[in-house]
């Protein structure tokens, strides 16, 4: 049930920050793996860690170890590359998880001393608690991603089943803090009672979900690259490598970078949930028009129309400019739309499920 705690100024603020922040921390994410970035720091020091190197002695051990550590990528797309031009991708990666401590800071200090002077009640504690640890995995997981990239003689990047993991870890984290936001909001409320437009308002949010977990599979497989052209696949409905069985093996699905069948099959699977989406969205906005709504329901349907038709122009510029290399600006602002579709969905679902929130 709603909970009728009433929360300062400062708790909302707070949490607002921590939303920003944290969509800060996904967008600076993308720029760091489109610009081949995420492997430029080989050592994870939480403390250490924080300070960058201060010297011309410490930048050149750092990218010693770059060459040796990340040497599949360094001989692959990096050979020719100064010291100077390193100092640009280590930025990225050190600015990323400069970021991520910040964030720590920003939020476990203000929670501990609200939860003290108890302004802040059991069901956003139990709220935050969920986001606390949801934010421990993510960092935990970056980790486990960039190691993955790490002194592997056959790919040049990290792998992209535990990018799609670590990128869907972050997402939740936005949802779950977003969430928390909306419990302390004082929304204009109403009882809506259609069950099925409830639950399709639901499924539409998984399925947002679902597809950004396949655009981290597009992301970390660099799949824009081998069919960039829409609405067909370089001329074909279906990537003719898919219909041919004796490509559908367990060494083309874990060797993506030496073959081009599971890019094609992501894209597939990206484009055609795009579709899905689209239907299901369209169908249920133009649903909940012809029921008897507030005025905070129909800006919510506003913004996820608004922003559906956005992120699918994104998703399509992004795809047919990947000549050669991924556009860093368009991928960037199609991942951080990701983010903006999954918010105004969940506050869709806020409002329809207000009495349960």
């Amino acid at each position: 049930m709603k909970s009728n705690f009433v929360y300062s100024k400062a708790v909302k603020i707070w949490l607002f920050v921590g939303v920003i922040l944290v969509f800060g921390q996904v967008v600076i994410g993308g720029i760091t793996r489109l610009t081949d970035s995420g492997l430029s720091i080989t050592e994870w020091d939480v403390v250490k860690g924080t300070l960058p190197p201060l010297n011309e002695a410490q930048w050149t051990t750092a990218f010693d170890k770059y060459k040796v550590h990340a040497k599949t990528q360094f001989e692959a797309i990096h050979s020719d590359m100064s010291l100077k031009e390193f100092k640009w991708i280590y930025f990225w990666e050190y600015f990323h998880r400069l970021w991520a401590r910040s964030m720590g800071l920003v939020f476990l200090f203000p929670f501990l001393y609200f939860l003290f002077r108890k302004k802040i009640d059991p069901p956003l504690v139990k709220k935050l608690g969920v986001v606390i640890l949801l934010a421990m995995l993510a960092a935990t997981f970056g980790w486990i991603m960039v190691k993955s990239g790490l002194n592997t003689p056959d790919r040049a990047w990290v792998s992209a089943y535990k990018l799609m993991i670590h990128l869907g870890i972050a997402f939740a984290l936005f949802g779950c803090l977003l969430w928390a936001n909306f419990h302390t909001w004082k929304l204009e409320n109403s009882v809506f009672n259609n069950r099925m437009l409830k639950r399709l308002s639901m499924v539409v949010t998984i399925l947002i979900f679902v597809q950004i977990l396949f655009g981290g599979l597009m992301s970390g497989m660099k799949a824009g690259l081998s069919y960039p052209t829409w609405p067909s696949m370089n001329g074909e409905l279906i990537a003719a490598v898919l219909l041919d069985g004796s490509n559908w093996t367990t060494e083309n699905f874990m060797l993506y970078n030496k073959n081009v069948f599971a890019p094609a099959l992501v894209q597939v699977l990206h484009r055609f949930t795009a579709y899905l989406l689209t239907i299901s969205v369209l169908y249920l906005c133009l649903k909940l028009k012809r029921q008897s709504i507030n005025g905070t329901i129909s800006k919510a349907i506003n913004l996820l129309l608004g922003m559906l038709i956005v992120q699918f122009l994104l998703g399509v510029f992004t795809l047919i400019n990947c000549k050669g290399s991924i556009p860093v600006v368009l991928g960037v602002l199609h991942q951080a739309g990701g983010l903006l579709l999954m918010g105004f969905s969940l506050f869709l679902n806020y409002l329809l499920y207000a009495k349960n929130s």
